[in-house]
């Protein structure tokens, strides 16, 4: 089920990182972790919009490595930045691409 996309470059992640700059959080990780519910809400999300940032809540018990690698790994997507309590999550759309990264 996971189709491993080739790493970001370091050109690629910023850019994509000066995108998510002004990004508000879209969904965000509850006490009850992440769930199938959840990768479901990330992938229709990342469909629409491409570059979403997911926040991890402060009731949640969940780590933020064990959150990259769920994510990452099960949506699939890619990881463009890691800050704080905050994830930007990329992956292209198959039917008109919004963002064309750098070479």
């Amino acid at each position: 089920m996971s189709e491993q996309k080739p790493k970001l470059t370091g050109k690629q992640s910023r850019y994509l990182r000066s995108l998510g700059h002004s990004l508000k959080p879209l969904l965000q990780i509850g006490k009850g972790g992440i769930t199938d519910n959840f990768i479901n809400q990330v992938r229709s999300t990342l469909k629409t919009h491409e570059l979403i940032k997911v926040k991890i809540g402060k009731n949640t018990a969940t780590e933020m490595a064990v959150a990259i690698d769920e994510l990452t790994s099960k949506v699939p997507c890619q990881l463009a930045q890691s800050i704080g309590k905050t994830l930007l999550l990329y992956k292209q759309r198959e039917e008109n691409p919004q963002i064309v990264l750098p070479e």
